[in-house]
């Protein structure tokens, strides 16, 4: 029996990185548009409390989140308080957002995608944080999710990126490889 208040987790992709929300080719005016979406879909979809959206925005204003990666991104959150159900909405932006750059008080970068972690649990949230600036360095990787035509493909692209850094984020064992298998591994 476990002493873990929180309930068990859904079968499928495990969390805290279980994709939540997915939408490709998100077409919003600035940063704050980005944000008001995003909070908007995952309280239709109750991951997150009613005041989600507020701290999101209050947040990003104190810390902005937007990475000068090669494609850059956003990796906007909101302290764990204020997450119902461990998680990621990601949306790639039918045209670049401007969003505060990570770590300087005036810069700015052109963000093409948002990646938003969900996280219940603090001790998570850094180790999430720093797997997923990873794989939004990978140019190719993030070029690959952009492409994507629809919200399902995007969702498919980006779930296989995560197969390939849960077990450093969840501690699960990675997937087999195809090589693997013909190997007789």
């Amino acid at each position: 029996m476990s002493t873990d208040p929180r309930p068990p987790a859904a079968e499928g992709p495990a969390a805290p990185l279980a994709l939540t929300v997915v939408l490709s080719h998100l077409d919003v005016s600035d940063s704050e548009d980005a944000l008001r979406s995003l909070a908007g879909r995952l309280l239709d979809a109750g991951a997150v409390t009613l005041d989600f959206p507020e701290a999101l925005r209050t947040r990003e204003r104190t810390y902005p989140t937007g990475l000068p990666t090669p494609i850059p991104t956003a990796i906007p959150h909101a302290d764990p308080l204020h997450v119902l159900v461990p998680g990621l909405a990601v949306a790639t932006l039918a045209r670049p957002v401007t969003f505060g750059e990570m770590g300087t008080r005036d810069g700015t970068v052109e963000v093409r995608l948002v990646a938003m972690p969900l996280l219940t649990d603090a001790r998570e949230h850094l180790a999430a944080l720093q797997q997923l600036m990873g794989l939004l360095s990978d140019e190719l990787a993030v070029q690959h999710l952009l492409d994507a035509s629809d919200d399902e493909e995007l969702r498919r692209r980006f779930e296989a990126r995560l197969a390939s850094i849960l077990p450093a984020v969840s501690g699960h064992e990675p997937p087999p490889t195809a090589g693997a298998e013909e190997a007789g591994a």
